[in-house]
């Protein structure tokens, strides 16, 4: 059954407004992205566990896009992000 539910609709759980955040993850293989720190790429390597930071970035409470960086760089850039959340 379908019913017509509204978003703002009573019991309707909301969000808030989004706002950019960071997040420490492995680096996969087959990444192909650029750090946004160094301008180097941030690649996966099979004996070195790497980490990077995604980050999504959010204008006026909308998503913008996503920014790499390799885990050391994100802290030297500034962590202009904030610190990285956990999931």
């Amino acid at each position: 059954m379908i019913t017509d539910v509204r978003a703002d609709a009573p019991g309707v759980a909301t969000s808030g407004v989004w706002t950019s955040r960071a997040v420490v993850r492995a680096v996969q293989p087959g990444s192909w992205v650029e750090c946004r720190h160094c301008g180097e790429q941030v690649k996966y390597q099979v004996r070195a566990h790497h980490m990077q930071m995604i980050c999504n970035v959010y204008n006026d409470g909308v998503w913008n896009r996503v920014e790499h960086f390799h885990a050391d760089c994100y802290g030297e850039g500034g962590s202009p992000y904030g610190p990285p959340v956990e999931d």
